[in-house]
C-alpha cells in the first residue's frame, strides 16, 4: 500500500509544479492575498507575491502588496528595498505612498513618513489616507501645530472622517503651547438650599514635552459664604496609546470645598476610534470618600459618544452614577453641540462637596446641554443642567445651573 502511494506521489508531482508554474499572475496574486489574509500565512504569501512578480516584475499592485507582506512580518530592510525600488521607477499610485509611509510611521521614522506622504499629497492631493498619515506621524514627533494643520485640511476634504476627528481632539489641547481660561457656575436651588450657588475658576494651562499641565484656583460662595481652592493637573503620554491623568486640589475651606482631593486614571486611545479610561478619585472632608471611575467612548463621523460610570463602596452598600454625553462637532474639534443625560452626582461637578453628606446615596437624575465655539485663538462656551435631587429621603429639589466659559490661546 504504501509503495502505491509512494508511486502516485511521485506521479502527481510533476503535475502540481506544472499548474503552478502555468499560474498567470494574477491567479498567484489572488492566493497570495487569500494566504496572507485568509490564513495570516505570511510566508506563503511573500513567496507566491514573488512567483508572481517574476511573471510580471512591473506589477505595481503586487509590489506594493508584497513591501505591505514584509512590513506585516517585520522585515523592515525588505519592505524598504520594494519600496525604494518602486520609487526609482517614479511609481505615483496612491498605495505605494500610503503603504511606504505607514512602514516609517510603524517604526517610528516620523521626518521620513512626512516626507513620503507630502511627495504622495503632490500626486493626490485629496487623498484622505495621506493627511490622515501626516497628521499621525506629526503627532508621534510631538509638533503638534503641523499635525493640527494636516488634520484640519483633511477635515475640509471629509468633515466626517471618523479617524480624523478623533484625532483632531486629542490635537486640540496640545497645538497652542499655553492657554489661559476663566468658568462661572451659577446654581440655583429652589427647595434644597436658600441661597444661590457662585463659582468661578481662573486656570493656566502649558504643554511640555510630555504632555499638558494644568494650575487653576476657584473661588466659591455657596450656603452663603466664601471659600478657595487651588488644583493641579497633568496629562503625560506614556505612549501612543496610553496617557495619564493625574490631579490634586487643596482648600482650607472645607465644607466649600473638600480639604484634598486627587484623582489618577489611564486612558487609552484604542482601534476604530474608541478610547477608555479607568481610574479613581478621592476626596477628603472629614474623612475619605473614594470613588472608582470607568468610562468608553467612541467617535463615529462628525459624533462622539461617551458612557461613564463612579462606583463608590462603603460598608453598607455600593453607590453609583451613571453619564452618557453625545457630542456633535461642526467645523473642528473646538467647535461642538453637547447633550448629556444622566443620575448621580460626580466629583468632577461643581456641587461635588455635596457628597460630603452621602446625598449621593439618594437618587439624582439630570439632564443638559452646552455649546463650544470658536473664533480663531478665542473659545466660548455656554452650558445648562437641570437636576432633580432627592436630597433626604421622599424628598426632592431641583437646581438650575448655568456654566460659561472663556480660553485664550497663545
Amino acid at each position: 500500500m504504501r509503495k502505491y502511494f509512494g508511486f502516485l506521489l511521485l506521479v502527481l508531482l510533476p503535475f502540481q509544479f506544472y499548474s503552478q508554474q502555468n499560474l498567470s499572475a494574477d491567479e498567484l496574486f489572488a492566493q497570495a492575498r487569500t494566504a496572507a489574509f485568509d490564513r495570516k500565512d505570511y510566508t506563503k504569501s511573500i513567496s507566491l507575491a514573488r512567483q508572481a512578480l517574476q511573471i510580471s516584475p512591473n506589477y505595481t499592485d503586487i509590489s506594493v502588496f508584497l513591501g505591505r507582506l514584509y512590513t506585516w512580518n517585520d522585515d523592515v530592510p525588505s519592505a524598504r528595498a520594494v519600496f525604494e525600488e518602486l520609487g526609482s521607477r517614479n511609481v505615483q499610485d496612491e498605495d505605494y505612498f500610503i503603504a511606504y509611509a505607514s512602514l516609517e510611521y510603524w517604526n517610528d521614522n516620523n521626518t521620513k513618513a512626512v516626507e513620503i506622504t507630502d511627495k504622495g499629497l503632490s500626486y493626490h492631493p485629496q487623498s484622505e489616507a495621506l493627511w490622515l498619515l501626516k497628521a499621525k506621524a506629526y503627532y508621534a514627533a510631538k509638533e503638534y501645530a503641523e499635525s493640527e494643520k494636516a488634520i484640519k485640511q483633511l477635515l475640509v476634504i471629509n468633515p466626517k472622517n471618523t479617524d480624523a476627528m478623533s484625532l483632531a481632539v486629542r490635537i486640540n489641547d496640545l497645538a497652542s503651547k499655553n492657554a489661559l481660561s476663566i468658568t462661572y457656575n451659577y446654581s440655583h436651588f429652589d427647595r434644597q438650599f436658600s441661597d444661590d450657588w457662585h463659582i468661578v475658576g481662573v486656570s493656566y494651562k502649558r504643554v511640555t514635552p510630555i504632555g499638558s499641565v494644568i494650575v487653576r484656583g476657584n473661588y466659591a460662595n455657596k450656603f452663603a459664604e466664601s471659600g478657595t481652592q487651588i488644583e493641579l493637573e497633568a496629562y503625560p503620554r506614556l505612549s501612543k496609546t496610553f496617557y495619564l491623568y493625574v490631579g490634586g486640589a487643596y482648600s482650607n475651606d472645607v465644607g466649600i470645598f473638600p480639604k484634598y482631593r486627587t484623582g489618577i486614571s489611564l486612558n487609552a486611545n484604542l482601534p476604530h476610534s474608541f478610547e477608555a479610561e479607568l481610574g479613581y478619585r478621592q476626596l477628603y472632608f472629614s474623612n475619605n470618600i473614594w470613588l472608582y471611575t470607568a468610562s468608553v467612548g467612541k467617535y463615529y463621523k462628525n459624533f462622539w459618544f461617551n458612557f461613564r460610570t463612579y462606583i463608590t463602596p462603603d460598608n453598607q452598600n455600593i453607590s453609583h452614577s451613571y453619564t452618557g454625553t453625545v457630542r456633535y462637532y461642526t467645523k473642528s474639534a473646538q467647535d461642538y453641540f453637547a447633550f448629556q443625560i444622566g443620575t448621580g452626582i460626580s466629583p468632577e461637578e461643581a456641587r461635588n462637596n455635596l457628597l460630603e453628606n452621602e446625598t449621593f446615596k439618594l437618587k439624582t437624575f439630570k439632564i443638559g446641554g452646552e455649546y463650544n465655539f470658536s473664533i480663531r485663538k478665542n473659545l466660548f462656551s455656554v452650558g445648562t443642567m437641570y437636576y432633580n435631587q432627592e436630597y433626604r429621603p421622599g424628598e426632592k429639589g431641583n437646581q438650575f445651573d448655568i456654566t460659561l466659559g472663556y480660553t485664550r490661546k497663545f
